[in-house]
């Protein structure tokens, strides 16, 4: 029973924190980020996100560094994109793109960067109360 309590509050306490990461600057985006975050969230995060905290990911991090932090550049490999990504030229229009660039450019780098995972402790085994 405490472990399940334990394990229930760890993941409760885990969960807030990564809704607070996702959504720390939520209520300082204009209309036009807030797009952009969503489309990025659903067309870009596959593959430029961490899915887990081991997990690696598929494309590169992105961050208002990203491509020199030029909105143009980012603009013009979103739409037609690269020889390992798709282009959305004919999913977005040039305003969805431009926010979809407009949100990376508020994205801090560093957000994706994975903690070495430690070795697997040697523990003894955990008694569960009946």
């Amino acid at each position: 029973m405490k472990r399940n309590i334990w394990l229930a509050l760890s993941l409760f306490i885990l969960g807030t924190q990564q809704s607070f990461a996702a959504g720390q600057h939520a209520g300082h985006l204009t209309p036009q980020l807030q797009l952009g975050r969503r489309l990025f969230e659903q067309s870009c995060g596959i593959c430029h996100t961490r899915p887990t905290l081991v997990a690696g990911m598929f494309g590169p991090e992105l961050s208002k560094n990203t491509m020199g932090g030029s909105d143009e550049v980012l603009r013009v490999i979103i739409a037609n994109g690269t020889q390992r990504m798709p282009g959305f030229k004919y999913m977005f229009t040039p305003e969805q793109i431009a926010a979809i660039a407009s949100y990376v450019k508020t994205l801090q780098p560093g957000n994706q960067d994975s903690p070495a995972a430690p070795p697997p402790a040697k523990t003894a085994p955990i008694s569960v109360d009946r």
